[in-house]
């Protein structure tokens, strides 16, 4: 009885311990964040008052009390919601597009040959080419989906396809000698082999599709949207509203970022709570 108690004393202390730690790794990671964010945004009001221009440079001050304001505005949240809604349906038919064609490419050598061509050629292409191209078949408010769908597709394809078939061919051969099924294959040996890579490749497309998504806006200048805002602040030379512009988008995408790391983190999680159980 007393050695059942004396584990039970030592698994609470352990799991306080355990708290604690991931306590003070989150308070180091939330210091070390606000200590850089605190030394750019200190350099970036050093140049600004070295500058002595608003038209120039704005001061971080006046870029996020205007962004403030904007905040208070029906424009701001119509903009913004429209663009995100754009960005989020590209990238999504990127994703699944790009994992698609990585399986099919890399189950068939034939599919590899023939698709190839096809990937070199977007890859190759200038974004604005493809802008320029589009606004002749496609209604302009559709373009950024389309444009961001097409640059994320290559790159999903390319990272997943290689991690697929350098996956570790003698876990390949205990499983087949385990007598595992396809599925039970692609959950047990596939996917925690090539998960690192993928989730790598989603974070590098998740920059790219904010990068032409936003550039696609500025060229074709939807109804509603960041980017018209952003081509209205620059031909208006209203150059606090364009760095306020800017750092919403910036703040946007790292908030998808933060929101795609989450997600993978409680999915591994929840896949090896079930291997556990």
């Amino acid at each position: 009885m007393k050695t059942k108690r004396g584990a039970v004393k030592a698994e609470r202390v352990f799991t306080k311990k355990k708290h604690r730690t991931a306590a003070a790794a989150v308070a180091g990671k939330i210091v070390s964040a606000a200590a850089v964010a605190a030394f750019w945004l200190g350099l970036w009001a050093l140049l600004a008052l070295r500058t002595g221009s608003e038209l120039l440079l704005p001061s971080p001050f006046a870029v996020f009390g205007r962004l403030v304001r904007l905040a208070g505005s029906a424009d701001l949240w119509k903009a913004t919601g429209l663009t995100l809604v754009r960005i989020t349906i590209g990238y999504a038919a990127g994703a699944l597009a790009g994992t698609g064609l990585a399986a099919l490419t890399a189950w068939s050598r034939h599919a590899f040959v023939l698709a190839r061509p096809l990937g070199r050629i977007v890859k190759a292409t200038p974004v604005a080419s493809f802008i320029i191209l589009a606004l002749v078949w496609i209604p302009a408010n559709n373009i950024p989906s389309f444009i961001v769908f097409l640059l994320v597709t290559p790159i999903i394809w390319d990272s997943l396809r290689t991690a697929l078939l350098e996956t570790d061919r003698r876990l390949l051969e205990m499983a087949s000698a385990y007598g595992f099924g396809p599925g039970k294959t692609i959950r047990h040996v596939y996917v925690p082999s090539v998960s690192g890579q993928y989730v790598s490749s989603l974070l590098t497309a998740l920059a790219l599709a904010w990068k032409s998504g936003i550039a696609a806006e500025v060229l074709c200048l939807p109804g509603i949207s960041v980017g018209r805002r952003l081509y209205e602040s620059k031909i208006y030379l209203e150059t606090v509203d364009l760095f306020a512009w800017t750092t919403l988008v910036v703040i946007l995408s790292v908030l998808m970022e933060l929101l795609i790391r989450a997600s993978v983190k409680r999915f591994t999680s929840g896949r090896e709570g079930g291997a556990d159980d």
